[in-house]
């Protein structure tokens, strides 16, 4: 059992980046950026986290996108604007195929979501601090288990938004 934190769309807070690091740090084995933390790569807030580049980040730093393997899925993470996402997710799903990702963790509109296309899980946390769609500041937990993953969303104030927990089977 391995368990993946994500957030996005931190937009220069730090406090709050590392009081999510410290609520967590015991019980995820990643911690995920998903863009636009506005934050130098040597930040002591975003120390920890693996981040990718955002259209916000100035100055280089963080790669445009990158991938990792926890739990046998291999993530794949990008900010999101350099895919269209706001209109939709179908350049993400054929970057998502070429790389051989399973899940796809990205930010950029600010818009909290989880769907399944193509037996590939896209998940975007919202933003911790301008949501959009919702007036919650989300995250999100995955608990990745041998015959489900389960998807938890919290607010930065550390609140389970248990209402919106899904269960994902994806195949192997």
């Amino acid at each position: 059992m391995s368990k993946v934190l994500i957030v996005s769309d931190s937009h220069g807070l730090t406090k709050e980046l590392e009081v999510l690091r410290e609520r967590h740090k015991a019980e995820v084995e990643v911690m995920i950026h998903c863009g636009d933390s506005e934050l130098s790569p040597d930040d002591k807030a975003i120390s920890d986290y693996l981040t990718v580049l955002g259209n916000c980040d100035f100055g280089g730093g963080y790669p445009l996108e990158t991938t990792s393997e926890v739990a046998g899925h291999k993530f794949l993470v990008t900010h999101g604007h350099r895919y269209s996402v706001k209109s939709s997710l179908m350049k993400l799903k054929y970057k998502a195929q070429e790389v051989n990702a399973d899940i796809v963790c990205f930010g950029h509109s600010h818009v909290l979501g989880a769907e399944v296309i193509d037996d590939i899980l896209f998940l975007n946390p919202g933003s911790i601090r301008m949501p959009r769609e919702r007036i919650e500041k989300t995250y999100m937990i995955l608990d990745l288990l041998e015959e489900k993953i389960i998807l938890s969303v919290f607010e930065v104030n550390g609140r389970e938004m248990t209402e919106l927990a899904r269960e994902f089977v994806l195949p192997k």
